[in-house]
């Protein structure tokens, strides 16, 4: 199946203005931007069959395009990442049959992530969107937990029915459960990871509807889809020791480094 990756970039964050353009180390102390990193992040995926940045900003297309990415110049109205690839897929004209959408602030995300949505989708007619989940273990539960105490927005959890069609999304951790769990325990917590692909026709409806309260509430795009009765599937995925974290706040990019080193990742 033709398969585009696109990753959106906006320079204009709210909680984190310029943030593709900022330097991360990685394991030979030598820094790239964070937009860099994702690039390096969607050229590791087997199966792609092109690769683009999609961005409103001059600064990001001429970092892109230094390293060699092709951009997509897209509109400054578009509300989020999704709506961003719906128009980058609009401007090449079509003809994919699966849109991965790698967003711009999660360079740690490792290629059978986006390989195992590919074939997720390819599997499963019924399913429109696919995003991956990872389950918790106690010392991720824990570190959700003090984010949301300190008032920091830190990873999403997701819920999902048996035959794994996503009932929720949050940025409170939920379920909730009042237990402590030891650090490498299993918990009933599921990280969820902000990549998903997207059947054509799902992606070009997005843009076309307004943003529902849930999604406005929790300032999450894929909640737009749960509002207006789309079906979108969680692909349970193994991190296989590999360190996990999207770049949310300034205050992540220690974290993020590290975890660059811990990986190997130069």
């Amino acid at each position: 199946m033709a398969t585009l990756i696109v990753i959106p970039a906006r320079y204009a964050s709210q909680r984190y203005p310029g943030k593709p353009l900022v330097p991360l180390r990685g394991a030979t102390g030598a820094a790239k931007t964070l937009i860099r990193r994702s690039w390096d992040a969607a050229q590791a995926v087997a199966g792609a069959d092109r690769v683009v940045v999609a961005t409103d900003d001059d600064r990001i297309r001429a970092e892109a395009e230094g390293f060699g990415a092709e951009v997509v110049m897209t509109s400054e109205a578009a509300r989020n990442g999704t709506e961003r690839v719906a128009e980058a897929l609009d401007a090449l004209g079509g003809g994919y049959d699966i849109v991965v959408n790698l967003q711009g602030d999660a360079p740690l995300t490792p290629p059978w992530f986006v390989e195992a949505l590919i074939a997720d989708l390819a599997a499963h007619p019924v399913a429109e969107v696919a995003t991956p989940v990872l389950r918790c273990d106690g010392r991720a539960l824990r570190g959700f937990r003090e984010d949301r105490a300190a008032g920091r927005v830190g990873g999403t959890t997701a819920v999902f029915g048996a035959e794994r069609a996503a009932l929720y999304f949050s940025k409170e951790v939920i379920p909730y459960t009042g237990r402590d769990y030891p650090d490498g325990d299993p918990t009933p917590v599921w990280h969820h990871v902000g990549v998903y692909a997207y059947r054509p026709s799902a992606l070009a409806a997005y843009p076309l509807w307004p943003p529902g309260p849930l999604e406005q509430l929790e300032g999450l795009e894929q909640l737009r889809f749960l509002e207006r009765g789309v079906h979108l599937t969680c692909v349970e995925v193994d991190a296989r020791g590999r360190p996990f974290w999207e770049l949310n706040n300034p205050e992540d990019v220690p974290r993020i480094e590290a975890m660059l080193e811990a990986a190997g990742i130069a």
